[in-house]
């Protein structure tokens, strides 16, 4: 059996006044233009939904979203309504790197570094549960799709694979090896994109290869870029492909010639991304690393190199998507707001000096010029001036053999006062070597969907209670990990400089795992080390620490866990007491219906042959019952004897059979010893042979009826146990094994021959309830905890069917696990190892208040020993770390603690404290008491401990000492010293003094007197 995959427990802590939007960087975005709603996924693992409020009801292919001539001015400069937050759903742990929409814009698939490709349907009425469709094996980076009908996506990873799902939950439908008929180790798909039944793919290998989709086979590659093949875009008749490299270049291949047609070199920076609706892939836009955007128009060129190429805008980070949709086109970047460009006509004139008039070669002449209109100036952007034309420095040289559209002035000034507007460095102004300074069309986006600020970096606290953050804009937080709540702000300042103001001097044990990844501060628990951590009650700064003992631990993960799922522990309370109720009502009905004044058992006649030979043929049909059952419910204790030769038991002269143990577990010998042969002329008892009880009657004996737990005094000579009785041949049958035996119903022969019985699971006889017995197996989740605690119900009623039934749920009390108030949007996430992908899945994902709604799921999910810690108060097993440390007393001025042997080395639970040590050396220094006085002094008033020289406060732990104080390997070394409070030891003190004193003096006189 294959082993089960380890589980944990993940929480993560609700930011404080939390609106909608991302908190890290944008790495998708998608446009459903028939509701106006952008989609967007981000670095923090959610996918959130917009309403853009403008209309994109006219970007139908083939017609112009720009104004036409005919509509006025006014009509044109209309502002539309800011975009609005809509939704959004948490739905991975990790990175989306990739959406896109489907099923007619139903259903949103999303590319995590999770390693999962989920689907969430938005306008559903689960709409946010995604659905993970499929697992890849390490980051999944792109997905595509062949239309937008299709019920199937396409997605590539780092682990060399690309993957066909079916959206309808029928799993994966092909997959594809990237490399596997090379020797090449980088495999990884960066980029994909699909058409008809052709599947493109480009990664760090530089080479774009083309799949049939259909087969999985491999059709051709294409073998040209120098750098990561970052984006492609297949056109619609399937025989043209255009990728994107970092290597700065756009390339356009022919798939009917087998080679790159055009290499277009507009951009000077890597390009990542790229976006075209036109059928022929003849309008198309680019976004590089730069943050520039450039669109490009190659219609009615007979040659490519003859397009325009224009910088229309301008983000101050790498544009990781962009999307155009109608008049506007929206960027992602690393930043978590989204900014929304108006889009730029390219059939405007281009405004050029009139001494340097500018030609087009042959598109000039072919591309038909419509009168300029106004641009539109939003009220958001800032130093914009009305554009009738197309000012010369947006346009870009679209490849190293296109004519150069102008010779711009290389000015100094021009550059600076650019540089100004954009708030951005010199260094960072886009300059073209042949061009000079490119300015592009739009200085700033018309509007930003605002984010959030994420937090990007943490740092554990010694106390592995508290947690400080810096978020995006560079505020630093403390963080509650036990109560889920932010404790202080600092403000803008360095996260370390604010560490050595508020961390302590303690060690604790490493229970979670903390990261913050999504930009959120998320919690792990791990079942191995979750439990390792403990602090004192007193520490904790609890509301009401009366009620604690003294110097009471209370372990931090069982204390969070049982909060976090409090509502799911108070739910299966409630489902016990129901369910308790319907047993206790099943098992009164099932009692009603016995008949009044029935009699336990009913004595059957004894028709019993003096020998095994006078057996008459209709003596098979008679089935005895034992005499010797104990009255109740059968099968829950047995008096069976152990077995002897021909099932009979040694009886007489005052000598009982010996009873085997009333409880067996259900690891029967079957599973650990191997079957024995058994002979076919044995004549040996059967299920229905005689019982050996009725027999002993032949030699006038009698036995009454044993009573349940009732031992006898086995015969010397001829008892063995049960484990003998497997290894000696001269062995009789046990009452399973004459039952089990009614399985073969061959003729049995006689012989004399005494031959071992086959081996059969040990069990207690349960003759009515052997099969139900069988049956309780738990599962291995939080359901096999429930599962096992009604076991116990079934037990208790079967015994004492009169008995109340207790409740056997036995959460932790208050003075174990103090209550906690945990914020209700806490997320809870229950998450799965995947050995076979190498990643980690998520089981289930909900919040602290309703987890007890999703009982029904966590009970499936869960593991197991979650259930055995909320219901049972049960932790997994593990021993304690503990630390080793010599006790020597201060310059041998008190009493030494060594044994007789002169050993000192003590060895202690890492969590013991420094005071509790001075307890021990004043129980070994002093006389007890014969009344305690409980006015008298504790042992850490008059005591001190001492190590490296400082004096240990007293509550300091040894694993404190051994970390912040002693430093070093080995046992720590600690010595005891009184601080004069006490006056019976400054005794002791006087004491000791004199007599080394006197020592000493016998020693320097003592050589002389015997001279």
């Amino acid at each position: 059996m294959a082993r089960k995959a380890r589980q944990r427990v993940s929480y993560v802590l609700p930011l404080a006044n939390s609106p909608g939007g991302h908190r890290l960087g944008v790495n998708g975005l998608a446009v459903d233009r028939d509701q106006s709603i952008l989609y967007s996924g981000g670095r923090d693992g959610l996918i959130c939904a917009w309403d853009l409020n403008v209309p994109l009801d006219n970007d139908r292919v083939g017609e112009s979203p720009f104004p036409s001539p005919q509509k006025s001015p006014q009509s044109c400069q209309k502002v539309p309504r800011p975009s609005s937050f809509r939704k959004q759903v948490q739905a991975h742990t990790h990175w989306v790197n990739d959406i896109l929409l489907t099923q007619s814009n139903s259903a949103l698939v999303s590319a995590s570094s999770d390693i999962t490709v989920k689907v969430w349907r938005p306008h559903s009425e689960d709409s946010l549960i995604p659905m993970t469709v499929g697992v890849h094996s390490d980051y999944v980076k792109c997905l595509a799709s062949p239309g937008a009908h299709s019920d199937w996506v396409a997605s590539g990873g780092l682990d060399h694979k690309i993957r066909l799902w079916d959206l309808n939950g029928a799993g994966e439908k092909l997959r594809i090896d990237i490399g596997e008929d090379e020797s090449s180790t980088k495999g990884s798909v960066y980029a994909l994109s699909v058409r008809g039944s052709i599947l493109a793919s480009g990664g760090p290998e530089s080479i774009v290869r083309l799949w049939d989709s259909r087969s999985g086979k491999r059709i051709t590659n294409f073998v040209g870029h120098t750098d990561n093949v970052r984006d492609i875009l297949i056109n619609q008749d399937g025989d043209t492909v255009m990728t994107a490299s970092s290597d700065q270049s756009v390339k356009v291949w022919s798939i009917t010639a087998g080679r790159c047609m055009y290499t277009l070199t507009m951009h000077n920076d890597s390009v990542w991304s790229l976006y075209s609706d036109h059928p022929q892939l003849q309008l198309f836009y680019s976004s590089d690393r730069s943050g520039l955007v450039a669109k490009t128009d190659v219609r009615g060129c007979e040659d490519m190199e003859d397009g325009l190429s224009l910088a229309i805008a301008q983000e101050h980070e790498g544009i990781n998507k962009i999307v155009v949709v109608g008049e506007y086109f929206w960027t992602a970047t690393s930043s978590s707001s989204i900014n929304r460009w108006r889009d730029v006509d390219t059939k405007k004139d281009i405004q050029l000096p009139d001494a340097l008039p500018y030609h087009r070669s042959s598109s000039a002449a072919s591309r038909q010029r419509i009168p300029s209109q106004l641009p539109y100036s939003s009220s958001l952007a800032t130093s914009s001036t009305p554009k009738h034309k197309i000012p010369p420095t947006c346009v870009l040289r679209i490849s190293n053999n296109a004519p150069i559209p102008e010779q711009r002035p290389r000015d100094v000034e021009v550059a600076a006062i650019y540089s100004s507007i954009n708030a951005k460095k010199m260094s960072e102004a886009v300059l073209d070597q042949d061009l000079g300074i490119i300015i592009p069309y739009h200085e700033l986006p018309e509007e930003t969907i605002e984010g959030q600020n994420g937090l990007i970096k943490h740092l554990i606290l010694n106390d592995r209670r508290r947690v400080l953050t810096l978020d995006t804009a560079g505020e630093v937080t403390l963080w509650d990990l036990l109560k889920c709540i932010p404790i202080q702000s600092f403000g803008k300042r360095h996260l370390d400089d604010v560490k050595l103001e508020v961390d302590s001097v303690e060690s604790v044990a490493n229970w979670c795992g903390v990261d913050t990844r999504t930009g959120r501060l998320a919690v792990i628990l791990e079942e191995n080390y979750c439990f390792d951590a403990e602090m004192y009650a007193d520490e904790l700064h609890l509301s009401s620490p009366s009620t604690f003992r003294d110097d009471q631990r209370i372990n931090l993960g069982k204390w969070v866990l049982r909060y976090l799922f409090a509502n799911l522990v108070d739910e299966e309370l409630n489902r016990d007491i129901a369910y308790r109720r319907d047993l206790i009502a099943s098992s009164h009905m099932s009692s009603s219906i016995r008949r009044i004044n029935a009699p336990p058992s009913i004595q059957l006649p004894a028709h019993l042959p003096k020998s095994p030979n006078d057996r008459t043929p209709d003596d098979s049909m008679i089935t005895p019952k034992p005499v010797n059952s104990i009255s109740g419910t059968p099968g829950l204790l047995i008096g069976a004897a152990t077995p002897q030769p021909n099932g009979v038991p040694p009886v007489g002269n005052g000598q009982t059979t010996a009873q085997i143990p009333a409880r067996i577990t259900e690891e029967s010998a079957l599973e650990n010893r191997p079957p024995q042969p058994r002979a076919s002329t044995e004549k040996t008892p059967d299920y229905f042979s005689v019982n050996p009880q009725l027999r002993s009657l032949t030699d006038g004996q009698t036995k009454g009826p044993a009573t349940p737990g009732e031992t006898s005094a086995p015969d010397a000579s001829n008892t063995a146990s049960p484990v003998d009785g497997d290894r000696d041949e001269k062995t009789g049958n046990s009452f399973f094994s004459k039952k089990l035996r009614m399985n073969f119903p061959k003729k049995l022969g006689r012989s004399s021959v005494e031959v071992k019985p086959a081996v059969v699971d040990e069990k207690s006889e349960e003759s009515d309830k052997s099969e139900d017995k069988e049956d309780r197996n738990v599962q291995d989740n939080f359901y096999g905890t429930i599962q096992k605690i009604r076991y116990e119900y079934d037990e208790i009623l079967q015994n004492e069917p009169s008995q109340l039934l207790p409740s056997l749920i036995a959460p932790s009390l208050a003075n174990e696990t103090p209550l906690l108030h945990h914020p209700p949007y806490t997320t809870v996430i229950i998450q799965e190892e995947r050995a076979d992908s190498g990643g980690v899945a998520d089981l289930y994902r909900g919040t602290v208040s309703s987890v007890g709604h999703d009982a029904d799921l966590i009970e499936k999910s869960a593991p197991m020993w979650l259930g055995e810690l909320l219901l049972r108060n049960v932790m997994p097993p593990k021993e304690m770390p503990k630390v080793s440390f010599v006790l020597l007393p201060y310059q041998d001025l008190l009493p030494s603690i060594a044994s007789s042997d002169g050993n000192n080395r003590l060895t202690a639970n890492r969590m013991l404290r420094a005071k509790k040590v001075l307890a021990y050396v004043a129980e070994r220094i002093e006389t007890p008491p014969l009344k305690p006085d409980p006015h008298a002094l504790r042992p850490e008033e008059y005591l001190d401990l001492y190590c490296q020289n400082q004096v240990v406060q007293h509550n300091t732990t040894l694993a404190t000492l051994r970390a912040h104080v002693w430093k070093t390997g080995g046992d720590v070394i600690l010595y005891y010293a009184s601080n004069g409070m006490k006056p019976e030891i400054e005794k002791i003190l006087a004491d000791r003094a004199t007599a080394m004193s006197a020592a000493e003096t016998s020693g320097k006189i003592g050589p002389s007197v015997h001279s």
